[in-house]
């Protein structure tokens, strides 16, 4: 199944809005280890670039590595920072051979980043294919707590302690009287804004802080391809700006803009 880089935030896009003042950016953290699904493009592989540079080991996974030749000449760049591992967040096969692989490896941060918008026609309200549901679900609902669950180990022994979602201002409930469509992508992103908000719960008591992070509107390919490129930031300021969110995450488990505002639920 195909996997893409996080969506833009098009709640933001048509002014709609956020609710709280943006925190003070703190410095930068230590170098650590960071795992990022999805990295082969887009803000995916801007994080995979961002973390190198400031030093950190970085595991980036991607469902075709053999088709990411950007990812491949990043790595190549940083042989001794950057590991490129195949994953397809919905094989639960592969997956659970990765996590093996890295049994008893210390993961600062573990990055869901992978995403996928699914066909557009196909989740209109004048077809509602199912497939298609049933397919953008698996990718942004459930494969970020199988993820998660898959190298809980990982992170619970790493100094940060830190699961991150990568989110869309598009699962704000209260913003959605303000206009339609996208039925399934928007389902699947407050789904898994639940998801990790009844994880943060589960594992607050063992030290580990869940981020709900929205990257903003980035100018990407999918931006482009749902016809509003041209309006949005560059990945690379859309991830610096969600890295310093990372860097302060506290354990509230809150859905944050890539500003560090709060995003109405």
């Amino acid at each position: 199944m195909k996997q893409v880089s996080g969506f833009f935030a098009a709640a933001i896009l048509l002014g709609l809005g956020v609710v709280s003042a943006p925190r003070t950016q703190a410095a930068d953290s230590p170098p650590g280890t960071v795992l990022i699904t999805g990295s082969n493009r887009g803000i995916g592989l801007e994080f995979v670039r961002q973390y190198a540079a400031r030093g950190w080991r970085v595991i980036a996974t991607t469902r075709d590595p053999a088709s990411a030749t950007e990812l491949a000449a990043l790595a190549s760049a940083n042989a001794k920072l950057v590991t490129v591992e195949k994953l397809d967040v919905t094989d639960a096969g592969g997956l659970a051979t990765l996590a093996a692989k890295y049994k008893g490896q210390p993961i600062d941060v573990l990055l869901n980043n992978a995403g996928w918008l699914g066909d557009t026609g196909k989740q209109s309200f004048q077809q509602l294919d199912y497939a298609t549901f049933e397919e953008v679900l698996h990718i942004n609902t459930y494969a970020p707590l199988a993820v998660s669950r898959a190298f809980l180990d990982n992170v619970m022994a790493s100094k940060e302690k830190k699961i991150v979602a990568i989110t869309s201002g598009l699962s704000s409930i209260e913003n959605t009287k303000r206009f339609g469509g996208l039925y399934y992508y928007r389902i699947s992103k407050v789904g898994l804004n639940m998801g990790m908000r009844a994880l943060a719960a589960d594992l607050r008591p063992k030290g580990v802080k869940v981020g709900i992070l929205a990257p903003g509107v980035v100018e990407t390919r999918l931006l482009r391809q749902s016809g509003f490129g041209g309006r949005g930031m560059t990945p690379e300021e859309s991830v610096r700006t969600t890295i310093r969110n990372i860097d302060q995450l506290d354990d509230s488990a809150d859905m944050r803009l890539n500003t560090g505002e709060k995003i109405p639920w």
